[in-house]
């Protein structure tokens, strides 16, 4: 990978980071609300529940961002965590913050290695 494509990926991941930094600060719809009417307690318990779902999904793609960030400053962003081959740029510009390559993503996704291992440390290092 050269320098420039390195230097886009880290623009936007940098970008990226700072988005999601920015809507995980936002919180106030996760408030518990009463209200008399049992059908608005439920809706808004579901409302409630659906943004801490959306919650719960940019928190880890904000560690995913850190994670490929700290991977660019340690000089190995492009490399998969599994196989250590060349992650394809297409696949890099699809998904900035992949940590893993098609093939290796395709076995996690069926649990066919420990991702869960990986990601622990790619976390840890992200924080």
């Amino acid at each position: 990978m050269t320098k420039a494509e390195l230097d886009r990926f880290k623009s936007i991941l940098e970008a990226r980071r700072a988005e999601l930094g920015g809507a995980l600060r936002n919180r106030e719809d996760i408030a518990i609300e009463k209200t008399p009417d049992a059908l608005d307690e439920v809706q808004l318990a579901g409302e409630r529940e659906l943004a801490i779902r959306n919650l719960d999904r940019e928190s880890n793609l904000l560690r995913q961002v850190r994670g490929a960030l700290a991977r660019i400053a340690e000089g190995s962003y492009g490399i998969c965590m599994h196989c250590d081959e060349e992650i394809n740029l297409k696949r890099l510009n699809a998904v900035p913050q992949t940590a893993f390559c098609i093939k290796c993503q395709e076995a996690a996704d069926r649990h066919e290695f420990e991702e869960q291992e990986t990601l622990d440390s790619l976390l840890a290092n992200a924080a």
